[in-house]
């Protein structure tokens, strides 16, 4: 499959600061390519690059075969551009906001006359075509935001942080309306997160840290490098059972509390095999697996928290959007 992003040693610096350092990977045609990391990661940083919004310190990264410092114009032609702040007009209404940005694109109006239809439909909003903006739930708003970013038929749409603030009701709807895109448009989605949730739809991840990507996989291959399987037992008789798996299984079993634990590489076709073989009593049983939360944690030594970044990471944010070198 033909790559339609390319990236190579792309560095964003604000004087001392460096945003983005020295990043490379690549994006295949019909991808979702998930960027997953904490706040003030370099997840934004790098979307306003690759989308022309601020300039390039050094390196290169290609777009649909145009180069995102040399041909602007272009780039911004192929791609559809969801902030992660809010971007509409409150003051118009749903279909004014799309026809606006259509036009800014040069559609025709017969052109965007049927996209606006087509675009509304996806994200089922076209009931509300005519309804002012501020009237909407975020979670209207998001959408219409979405249906925005297609209107002009963009080769990939770039979602930076699309669900955040949103309730975990109205994220999974957005989620829906995401995948539908990709099976009825068979676009490429290029977005960044950190809810761990969200990052398992992607068919490849970049765990970006301190500006750094630091690992790029499938989510099922980074689950793997972490380790096995979870399986954690509580008995009465905790010695005697963790004597007997010992001996049975020769595996190392370590005692985290009041809980037995080991680690399988494959717990679902483990566990028939202990209830078959096991003569200790067990009270209770369960089966964890690697999460893209351990993942983080093994690679970082921290967990990516899901709370509001510091003032901070509020005013390097501030300083990646406004300032451009």
């Amino acid at each position: 499959m033909a790559n339609i992003i390319a990236v190579k040693k792309l560095t964003k610096k604000y004087g001392d600061f460096t945003a983005v350092n020295n990043i490379s990977f690549e994006v295949k045609k019909g991808e979702i390519f998930g960027f997953l990391g904490p706040n003030g990661a370099g997840k934004s940083t790098t979307i306003n690059m690759l989308s022309t919004l601020i300039t390039v310190t050094s390196g290169k990264a290609v777009i649909n075969n145009f180069d995102v410092t040399g041909d602007t114009d272009e780039v911004r032609r192929s791609i559809g551009l969801v902030f992660q702040d809010p971007s509409l007009d409150d003051r118009l209404k749903a279909k004014e906001n799309l026809v606006f940005h259509a036009r800014l694109y040069g559609l025709s109006k017969k052109e965007y006359t049927r996209r606006v239809k087509e675009v509304l439909d996806l994200v089922e909003l076209w009931d509300r075509r005519d309804s002012l903006v501020e009237s909407f739930s975020g979670g209207m708003k998001r959408r219409l935001e979405i249906a925005r970013g297609l209107i002009h038929y963009p080769k990939v749409l770039f979602l930076d942080e699309p669900t955040l603030g949103l309730d975990p009701q109205t994220r999974a709807h957005i989620w829906e309306y995401i995948l539908k895109l990709r099976e009825t448009q068979q676009m490429t989605i290029f977005m960044t997160t950190h809810y761990m949730n969200e990052a398992e739809y992607c068919d490849r991840i970049a765990i970006i840290d301190q500006g750094k990507v630091i690992a790029l996989d499938t989510p099922k291959k980074l689950k793997k490098k972490v380790g096995g399987d979870i399986i954690q037992f509580k008995s009465e008789e905790k010695a005697k059972l963790k004597e007997e798996i010992k001996n049975k299984y020769k595996i190392k079993v370590k005692e985290e509390g009041e809980k037995l634990q080991i680690e399988v590489s494959d717990g679902e076709k483990f566990l028939p095999r202990l209830f078959n073989d096991l003569v200790t009593k067990i009270d209770a049983i369960e089966l964890r697996k690697p999460t893209l939360e351990d993942v983080f944690l093994t690679l970082t030594g921290r967990k990516i928290r899901e709370e509001e970044s510091s003032p901070k990471d509020r005013m390097r944010e501030m300083m990646r959007v406004h300032r451009r070198r």
